[in-house]
């Protein structure tokens, strides 16, 4: 019995406007007043996709969100953490150094914010990102030794996919590496994905992933499209993701993930 449905923002929930529509948002709301559980799941922090949280009325005791691809769980109303798993600034040695190397840029989260590296050349993550998410300038030597999220590469499509294929065998190793959008690749713990924290969610609440619908259209959207009992391809999504779920369903500009829980809840 499905109980839970994660559904991936950008491409998939989101339309091209970076919308939730009222269609989406209609079924939505309507299948959370019956207790279905609704979670965002997003690789950026909370407070950057607070106001889809609001819009779609998840601010009640029980509703989470995925936050940094997996790597944090947290409680929309009082930001209680559930999970929480980060890596150490040394971490991000390798691609740092082949992002140096190679004139690429890099952008590095901890939990709240973004330290746009002064060091490499300028990166594109804020203009793609378009969010009010707090950046800061920074030499990475000059970083504090704390906790972060991730590591973010953003630039044109063609460049990254130049990155992808001249990429060093260790980086590739040292990292979960997945581009969640066209023009951003993200480097993360290895194992990490939104399938993680959906499990740490799903046994919080005594379920498992045969009580889950996800929705999703990129490479950062595999394992937990794999996971879920129904994992949900939007028909926007490239051929290989397609290929990965269980069905696909309209774009994300036709209302995609409205069109196919209309039909799977109409009794």
């Amino acid at each position: 019995m499905i109980q839970m449905i994660a559904l991936d923002l950008d491409n998939t929930l989101l339309n091209s406007h970076k919308e939730i529509s009222p269609r989406n948002e209609d079924i939505l709301k309507r299948l959370h007043s019956q207790g279905i559980k609704i979670v965002l799941c997003t690789g950026r922090p909370i407070n950057a996709v607070w106001p889809y949280i609001e819009q779609l009325g998840l601010t009640e005791g029980q509703d989470y969100t995925i936050t940094f691809n997996g790597a944090m769980v947290i409680r929309n109303r009082d930001k209680h953490l559930l999970f929480k798993k980060g890596l150490k600034l040394k971490d991000f040695d390798l691609v740092h150094k082949f992002a140096k190397e190679n004139d690429l840029p890099l952008d590095i989260l901890d939990f709240e914010k973004v330290y746009e590296l002064t060091d490499l050349v300028k990166s594109t993550y804020k203009e793609v990102l378009n969010s009010d998410l707090e950046f800061i300038n920074a030499k990475f030597d000059d970083l504090s030794d704390k906790e972060y999220s991730k590591a973010i590469m953003s630039e044109q499509s063609a460049k990254l996919d130049w990155a992808r294929d001249h990429m060093p065998e260790a980086v590739q190793n040292h990292y979960h590496v997945v581009r969640s959008q066209p023009k951003i690749m993200e480097f993360i713990q290895n194992g990490m994905n939104k399938s993680v924290g959906l499990e740490q969610l799903l046994k919080h609440f005594d379920l498992d992933f045969d009580n889950l619908i996800s929705f999703g259209d990129a490479e950062n959207d595999i394992e937990m499209l794999k996971s879920a009992q129904l994992g949900i391809v939007m028909d926007n999504a490239k051929d290989d993701i397609k290929a990965i779920g269980d069905d696909v369903t309209l774009n994300h500009d036709q209302d995609g993930v409205a069109d196919y829980l209309e039909k799977y809840f109409k009794d």
